[in-house]
């Protein structure tokens, strides 16, 4: 059985933080629909169309009836575990730093034959598992041999971790902690195991209902922050930049309307300053630290999250200034993604449909509450994932977007949603 995470001990400043190393990534364009599912938490394989097989590892035509129809399904992931071995040396960075590592080749009930990444709280063969996806260190999808049920503390195995950016034992900031969604995180990490939370907080002088009571908990800290000044993000970061391990960034400007509803610009700069330059801001002087801390130990920094919305996707004329701020937060975000993955660290894309605040408030249900997101987006970072789409709505827009993304922009300029 695995057993619990302790807390790590505190670090010897004078020693030199290792660099990062990541596994192996080179994949061909086929073999990314396995990662594309896996960065939103799902586990599909290539299945034909003509013939109904079942593929593995991915390819151009059926390995059954030669046929180019194949397309990513679903897949249960039951498995039985053939034969497993132990790795004890090998030629690869990432792994040599990593050694003893368990593989296990494994029959699907699907069919295919695949070899996986062993937990430890898998039985020695032959005997009745699951198979599951991650994103590895190198943000490529690959496969774990779980036990059949969850187990106590599968989720702290060295394996799993590697897979995950837990918060437990981690000090994270959370940039904005007046907000009902930023406050909702803060809880939400301290009840996840978070050692440290930084809470940012601009406007001292406003104190909006329920920030006192997390202001009160034992591993809050706050320090000012405020996104639209670079001096003071400069200033946050010269002074816990360098201790951070994941970064929550929750800061952010809602108003409503779109583009003939409002006179002048300076709503629509307010929400670019918060949304969009205020990730810039942070990303400059954050970033850096963070990828260089990449391989610090047991509690490394591994995360950024950044909390979007549905509407980047495609536009909600109803919020058309907010939804623009997004979508150009979410193409600055995979800019980040790609400079942050040479050094393992995870950029974590929130897209919330309506959330059940104050500008939000005339939206009819379904909305997403602030701790319903909270809780989704400790299981992203626990999971592994790299996008994650919160309530009903936003499943149902990401759907629809997936399907057809110019009939979901017609849907909604014509006064859907």
């Amino acid at each position: 059985m695995t057993a619990p995470l302790t807390r790590p001990k505190r670090k010897n400043p004078i020693l030199r933080t290792r660099q990062p190393t990541l596994p192996p990534y080179s994949r061909g364009r086929v073999a990314l629909g396995l990662t594309a599912a896996a960065a939103i938490g799902r586990f599909e394989l290539q299945k034909c169309a003509d013939c109904g097989a079942v593929q593995y590892p991915p390819r151009e035509a059926c390995h059954v009836c030669l046929s180019a129809a194949l397309e990513w399904k679903p897949e249960a992931g039951t498995a039985t575990l053939l034969s497993e071995t132990v790795l004890h040396h090998s030629n690869d960075l990432f792994f040599r730093e990593r050694l003893p590592w368990r593989l296990g080749l494994v029959q699907l009930d699907s069919g295919p034959t695949v070899m996986v990444h062993l937990l430890d709280d898998v039985p020695a063969p032959p005997t009745r598992m699951r198979v599951g996806v991650r994103l590895d260190r190198a943000g490529q999808a690959v496969l774990l041999g779980l036990p059949e049920t969850e187990t106590e503390n599968m989720n702290e195995d060295r394996v799993m971790r590697e897979m995950s950016c837990d918060p437990k034992f981690r000090k994270v900031l959370v940039t904005d902690g007046k907000s009902e969604v930023g406050q909702a995180m803060v809880r939400a990490l301290a009840k996840a195991g978070a050692d440290l939370i930084w809470v940012g907080h601009a406007e001292p002088w406003k104190t909006p209902p329920g920030f006192d009571s997390i202001t009160d908990l034992p591993q809050v800290s706050l320090v000012p922050l405020d996104v639209t000044n670079a001096k003071s993000v400069t200033e946050a970061a010269g002074s816990i930049g360098g201790k951070v391990d994941i970064v929550i960034n929750t800061a952010e400007v809602h108003r409503t309307f779109g583009i003939g509803a409002r006179r002048g610009t300076d709503v629509a700069r307010a929400e670019m300053d918060v949304n969009y330059f205020g990730l810039l801001r942070l990303a400059q002087e954050f970033g850096p630290a963070l990828r260089g801390r990449g391989a610090d130990g047991q509690s490394s920094a591994v995360a950024w999250v950044n909390l979007l919305s549905i509407y980047a996707l495609s536009n909600f004329p109803a919020h058309g200034t907010f939804s623009a701020s997004k979508a150009a937060a979410l193409s600055l975000a995979q800019c980040l993604r790609a400079e942050m993955r040479p050094a393992g660290i995870r950029v974590v894309n929130v897209f919330p449909g309506p959330i059940d605040d104050d500008w939000n408030q005339l939206t009819p249900p379904p909305k997403v509450s602030p701790a319903a997101l909270a809780s989704a987006i400790v299981k992203a970072l626990r999971d592994g994932v790299e996008d994650v789409y919160p309530g009903d709505v936003a499943q149902e827009w990401l759907e629809r977007w997936m399907d057809n993304p110019k009939i979901l922009e017609r849907e909604l300029a014509a006064g859907g949603s």
